[in-house]
């Protein structure tokens, strides 16, 4: 049997370790529990993201096949959200695949992020 593991938190490269904390601790609602120019984390008590200095990452364009990974939320209401997080430095790219049943926004450093609505 193989042993499972709880994960307790994600490391993101970003050139701006502390601005990208500030951007997630507002759109998820969590604390900034440590911020340096280098390294930055926050939370909710049980799961973490952290954010970790790569000055040579380079956003992947999208659409295209170089994107690693990107985040889905969900929120009670998906227009009023986007306008939210475009607010705090959010971009939204042109190609949007969700057809309107979500919307596909980057960070400010360009780490894609989806924005979904909550399940009925």
């Amino acid at each position: 049997m193989t042993m499972t593991a709880k994960l307790i938190a994600v490391n993101i490269d970003c050139a701006e370790p502390r601005r990208l904390a500030e951007f997630y601790a507002a759109v998820f609602g969590y604390e900034v529990q440590y911020a340096e120019d280098t390294y930055a984390g926050i939370g909710d008590g049980t799961t973490s993201i952290y954010f970790q200095q790569n000055l040579d990452r380079k956003p992947a364009d999208w659409p295209g096949p170089d994107k690693q990974f990107h985040l889905d939320v969900r929120v009670p209401d998906v227009d009023e959200a986007v306008r939210d997080y475009l607010e705090l430095g959010a971009t939204k790219p042109a190609f949007q695949p969700g057809e309107g049943n979500w919307v596909v926004l980057a960070d400010p450093e360009g780490h894609l992020f989806c924005v979904c609505p909550t399940r009925d």
